[in-house]
């Protein structure tokens, strides 16, 4: 009885399935490669089978034969040769393979119980955390969520693919794009001319939407997700760490409906605003937007929530300053250069995970603020060179109304797209209207009748 618990006390793995991939190995090394692409010697369990696979995986990156009596010389090269067993397990390896066929199954097993060991491994680490009693729950539930986020992309890491399988992805997203009516790849902002200019959102892009405080960043973030709330029929969400849901939704409203943000704030509406916005709220509750306020959330957060959207189309988040790293205490002493940095790099890695635009926004330096010319520059984007990098677009939000109260056109907003690996560079004029907090194209005029 004490043999069997303590068996049981043992991590998963199948002596069985990795002998096989061993023996298959010693009988037909055409299989050698598969097999070293798929597995890692910490993938084997047993020590002796470990030390085999170190042999046979050292043997292939030089080039060597590899066959039972070669395999045995370099086992006693590099030490793991034992004169009364190794022989005879080599032999046995053989004999009791029956096939080199059925390999790809026998490597399946063996990396799904390499899995679950990391899995108990992960919950192992999180319970001596608790147990301590020196972490705060946020500092576990941080740790375990890198942890599990690590094992996954682990497993996830895609190798070397043909370049016809490609070409099957590629064409079929052609065929695609040629039956949709729409005139832009990507899922469309509700402005045309940026529509055309940055062929609109599209699928794992990192989108840069950067601005001085007061520009009008997040009345922008909140435009592009009315238009794909409501008219892309997948769910988009949006992540603020700097509003409240409430404060969200009215402003929604107001852009939504056409009565004046203030009114909404105060209150102070008449019996036509009423009407107005009981549209605009029959309007919103049809959408598929989704509002996160959490103002302490991270990177691996957000990714876990989004990963729980059926039908996800698009991702906001309004701002990268405020996002907080996913090392916790531990990475406390870091400068917010590097913070910034890894944040950036992560939310690329996430829209490419998630397969959706990820649209963030950031604020910039006061740099632009001395010079004669206003308009933002990437060089102004602030705290690192890493975000600018990692972005796929790179919008600036530009109005010289905000500097110059008397210039011809107060109203006037420039969105400058200074970085596009879709297209070009270049700007684009917009009309803002500060009653409605909204962006429109230039020829687009609201009319109350």
């Amino acid at each position: 009885m004490e043999d069997e618990e303590l068996l049981l006390k043992q991590m998963p793995h199948s002596v069985e399935a990795e002998q096989a991939v061993l023996g298959s190995m010693l009988i037909d090394p055409r299989c050698v490669p598969e097999v070293i692409d798929q597995l890692r010697p910490d993938d084997f369990y047993l020590r002796q089978n470990q030390e085999i696979y170190e042999t046979i995986y050292s043997m292939f990156n030089y080039s060597a034969t590899i066959d039972p009596v070669t395999v045995l010389e370099h086992m006693k090269q590099n030490g793991y040769y034992d004169e009364n067993l190794s022989r005879g397990y080599i032999l046995q390896l053989m004999d009791t393979t029956p096939t080199a066929a059925n390999v790809k199954e026998y490597i399946e097993i063996i990396k799904d119980k390499t899995l679950l060991r990391r899995v108990a491994e992960a919950a192992g680490d999180m319970t001596a955390m608790i147990q301590q009693g020196t972490d705060t729950g946020q500092d576990v539930l941080e740790a375990a969520e890198q942890k599990i986020y690590a094992i996954r992309q682990g497993r996830a890491a895609r190798g070397l693919t043909p370049i016809s399988t490609v070409l099957i992805d590629v064409y079929d997203r052609l065929s695609e794009l040629a039956s949709s009516e729409s005139a832009i790849p990507g899922m469309s902002t509700g402005l045309r001319d940026l529509d055309r200019a940055i062929s609109g959102l599209n699928r794992s892009d990192l989108i840069l939407l950067a601005a001085r405080p007061g520009m009008g960043k997040t009345s922008m973030a909140l435009n592009i997700l009315l238009e794909a709330g409501k008219k892309s029929g997948k769910h988009v969400a949006f992540f603020s760490l700097e509003m409240s849901r409430e404060q969200l939704a009215l402003r929604l409203i107001s852009s939504e409906c056409f009565v004046d943000n203030k009114k909404l704030v105060t209150g102070k509406l008449t019996e036509q605003d009423w009407e107005s916005v009981a549209a605009a709220a029959d309007s919103l509750n049809r959408s598929t937007i989704l509002i996160d306020d959490d103002s302490s959330v991270t990177v691996a957060d957000i990714n876990a929530k989004c990963r729980r959207v059926d039908n996800l189309g698009l991702v906001i988040i309004d701002y990268l300053q405020l996002m907080q790293s996913a090392g916790g205490k531990a990475r406390a002493g870091e400068n917010r250069q590097q913070i910034v940095s890894d944040i950036s790099r992560s939310l690329k890695i996430m829209a490419k995970e998630l397969n959706v635009p990820v649209l963030c926004l950031s604020q910039l330096s006061r740099a632009n603020e001395s010079r004669q010319d206003k308009r933002p520059m990437l060089s102004d984007l602030r705290e690192s060179g890493a975000i600018e990098q990692d972005a796929d677009i790179v919008l600036f939000l530009y109005r010289e109304g905000y500097y110059n109260r008397d210039t011809e056109n107060p109203n006037l907003a420039e969105c400058i797209i200074a970085k596009n690996r879709h297209g070009e560079t270049g700007t684009i004029e917009l009309q803002w209207t500060p009653e409605f907090t909204t962006f429109n194209d230039m020829e687009w005029q609201h009319s109350d009748g």
